[in-house]
């Protein structure tokens, strides 16, 4: 076998030889030449020696030679096929990106459901931005509450209502969303859009839940705070720090100086309000406040221009009769015995202005309250307490502004019925005292 091997070696080795001094003999005859080789074609269009000599190869062996290809012309041709498969590839994962967005943001084939989104006040800030004209041009600054769009992006995300928290970000930095939404709580459907759920997220949208609440005659402030707290409809402290802080612009609040939500107190008018839930702080004041001064007639400031009085003065005296009269027919005669008393320079002696000190105390005043160096105390001081002790209602706003003509000067409660005697001198008010049981 292995002689067999070395026969067919020697026989290529040969071969070899042969080829090579061919070739060497044609090189020598180009070069003499000129350079050229004279060819014909045959039939078949394949070129033959023109003096019928082979060229360095016989016709066999170029028939039959297998043709090989350019290294770089396979590779040039790979890398164009692997190209084009490369931006194809990222063309359909581009189309679907771009699909899958516009199905969120347009709310597209989204299955059909309601969800409650809760924007707590908390997350919106104050800030001032510059105002601008039809032309362009800065005409000033102005207040305006931002929210916090990534909270409710993700808030908006956990209820399903969109897929992408990045997109509805960018959306809401392209169309300013963040001074357009309202703390409060929604109720959104899941074939909103993008625009549409900014729209609905708003104070006033039909998609805010609202909740009724009903404020009685003779709440103190924090106690309206306290009761809109329980509804939902506010934090406490939002309510006072706006009570306190905030800018209403009502004629009857002027000269009233800002920093102490007391200088509220009496203003917030009892009735039965509809508020949003997580309604803004000032939103559910102002809506109190503008109860009040509607019912505030030209003809009671009037009166209580006539009487000497401030508008604050006049609800001050409601609401101490408001918190001391047993019924309508009462109010009149209370508001004489306050008017006596003040304008003999006599302490007033009314028990709920020192309990208003202590809105956390239940019953009558303990000694100690009573005292003790408030400016509440109204057995120790004369004229009117500092503000008023509670939120009075219309009788006896009426009551303060037409008091009765008395000679009045004490009253005291009836345990029996339940209403009030009225008295003129210290010994008949006296007198009646030791006929009843406080305890």
């Amino acid at each position: 076998m292995s002689g067999d091997l070395d026969k067919i070696n020697e026989i290529f080795r040969i071969h070899d030889e042969k080829s090579a001094a061919a070739e060497g003999a044609e090189a020598k005859k180009s070069s003499a030449t000129g350079g050229h080789r004279a060819v014909r074609a045959d039939g078949t269009g394949r070129e033959k020696a023109a003096a019928g000599k082979p060229l360095g190869e016989t016709e066999s062996e170029r028939d039959y030679r297998p043709v090989r290809r350019n290294h770089v012309y396979r590779s040039g041709c790979l890398g164009g096929m692997m190209y084009f498969v490369f931006i194809v590839c990222i063309s359909v994962v581009l189309a679907c990106l771009a699909w899958m967005s516009a199905s969120d943001m347009l709310a597209l084939n989204k299955e059909s459901f309601t969800a409650t989104v809760s924007l707590p006040s908390s997350i919106f800030e104050s800030k001032t931005v510059d105002t601008y004209d039809e032309d362009g041009k800065k005409t000033g600054t102005e207040r305006v509450t931002s929210a916090d769009i990534s909270y409710v992006a993700q808030q908006l995300k956990d209820a399903g209502l969109i897929e992408y928290k990045w997109l509805f970000e960018m959306f809401c930095k392209v169309s300013k969303a963040d001074m357009k939404v309202s703390p409060g709580e929604y109720e959104l459907q899941s074939s909103f859009d993008y625009r549409a759920l900014i729209q609905n997220m708003r104070s006033g949208s039909s998609s805010a839940l609202t909740v009724d609440v009903t404020i009685p005659e003779g709440f103190s402030m924090r106690q309206i705070f306290q009761r809109l707290e329980e509804k939902e409809v506010c934090s406490f402290e939002d309510l006072m720090d706006a009570a306190a802080n905030y800018k209403f612009n009502y004629g009857f609040l002027e000269n009233i100086p800002e920093g102490d939500a007391s200088r509220l107190e009496g203003f917030l008018f009892p009735d039965t309000y509809q508020f949003y839930v997580g309604e803004q702080a000032s939103s559910v004041i102002n809506k109190f406040l503008v109860v009040f001064y509607n019912k505030l007639s030209a003809d009671m400031i009037n009166q209580a221009g006539n009487l000497g009085m401030s508008i604050r003065e006049v609800v001050n005296v409601a609401a101490m009769i408001e918190k001391e009269a047993a019924n309508d027919e009462e109010r009149g005669l209370i508001a004489s015995v306050i008017y006596n008393r003040i304008n003999a320079g006599m302490p007033l002696g009314i028990d709920a202005t020192i309990l208003y000190a202590y809105p956390d105390h239940e019953g009558a005043p303990t000694a100690e309250m009573i005292a003790a160096d408030s400016p509440y105390n109204s057995r120790l001081y004369t004229g009117l307490p500092p503000t008023p002790i509670c939120c009075p209602g219309l009788a006896s706003l009426n009551a303060a502004l037409n008091p009765e003509s008395t000679n009045y000067y004490y009253y005291a409660l009836d345990t029996a019925s339940g209403t009030h005697r009225f008295f003129s001198t210290a010994g008949e008010h006296e007198s009646f005292v030791a006929t009843q049981n406080y305890e």
